[in-house]
């Protein structure tokens, strides 16, 4: 569902957007019927459920605005010593949101399996991946993903970064993340752009 359609990421209905969220009984407890995303996620914050609180987002943001966000993210926490692999998995995606075309969305999936899916910059390459298009080979049929697998793969970037290094402080590390999330949903931090393709789905 197009963010058009939807409005804003704070004005979608928290239940339908939180279907796919996998979030924890904790959460779920707190979810009150017709309650939009900003009301969901202030009952959150206000129990300093960060890690919930931004799984939430990433399911409500458009797919460009959520995989930028997992980027501002990881580059937070990429450590100096981080290989070659995972340096150019993070610049992979953020290439793809500063330009989405389908050849770049591609380079992202190769980034992420060299890099390995199972570091943050790698989730955040195969967020970009996943955001649409076909995941089969060019010139073969076409095999969507699922509507919810960015989302995932930007949770899932965060939940790797904040315990990467120093696991004790992730508490701390989920608070900063969820502000910079706002700010993208606010239009405060916004990506380079690159070349435009009006009426992109994948730039939901």
């Amino acid at each position: 569902m197009s963010q058009a359609a939807t409005g804003s990421a704070m004005s979608r209905n928290a239940t339908e957007v939180s279907r796919a969220a996998d979030l924890s009984e904790e959460a779920r407890l707190l979810l009150k019927p017709q309650q939009t995303v900003k009301q969901f996620l202030d009952e959150l914050v206000a129990k300093k459920n960060y890690q919930q609180a931004n799984k939430l987002l990433a399911h409500a943001l458009p797919k460009r605005s959520a995989v930028w966000w997992a980027c501002l993210c990881v580059r937070q926490t990429l450590a100096a010593t981080a290989t070659p692999e995972v340096k150019a998995a993070l610049a992979a995606a953020e290439k793809w949101v500063s330009e989405p075309t389908d050849e770049n969305r591609r380079a992202a999936y190769t980034a992420a399996e060299k890099a390995g899916v199972g570091t943050p910059a790698g989730c955040a390459a195969l967020g970009a991946f996943l955001s649409g298009g076909s995941l089969a080979p060019p010139n073969v049929a076409e095999v969507p993903p699922a509507e919810p697998l960015t989302a995932n793969a930007v949770a899932g970037a965060l939940a790797l970064a904040a315990v990467l290094t120093e696991p004790q402080k992730a508490p701390e590390r989920f608070a900063k993340f969820y502000a910079l999330g706002l700010d993208v949903d606010a239009g405060k931090n916004r990506w380079p752009e690159g070349a435009k393709r009006p009426g992109d789905g994948t730039s939901r």
